[in-house]
């Protein structure tokens, strides 16, 4: 099984690291390095996160103690990270 990350994922954890980076660059490589790898675990484990309760058909994988929350939805072939959200953030 593979990974596929849509645009709109990766923009939204290209943005922010970016919003991070400006501060605290570290932290900005250890949140994308948490994110990624927290995603790349789904190909062995696709059913880690939970159910979603806002969006029908997908899936949500926390990354305690980070704010941040990665929406995906798990295929036959594929694990499609749909989009990164934090936490606090007015999401569907």
């Amino acid at each position: 099984m593979e990974i596929r990350w849509s645009l709109p994922a990766a923009q939204d954890l290209e943005r922010i690291c970016e919003q991070v980076e400006r501060d605290r660059p570290e932290a900005a490589r250890r949140i994308a390095r948490t994110i990624y790898e927290g995603c790349a675990r789904l190909k062995d484990f696709p059913n880690l996160g939970r159910a979603s309760t806002r969006i029908v058909g997908r899936r949500e994988l926390p990354f305690p103690p980070l704010p941040y929350i990665a929406v995906y939805r798990v295929t036959e072939h594929a694990i499609e990270i749909s989009r990164i959200f934090h936490g606090a953030q007015d999401w569907p």
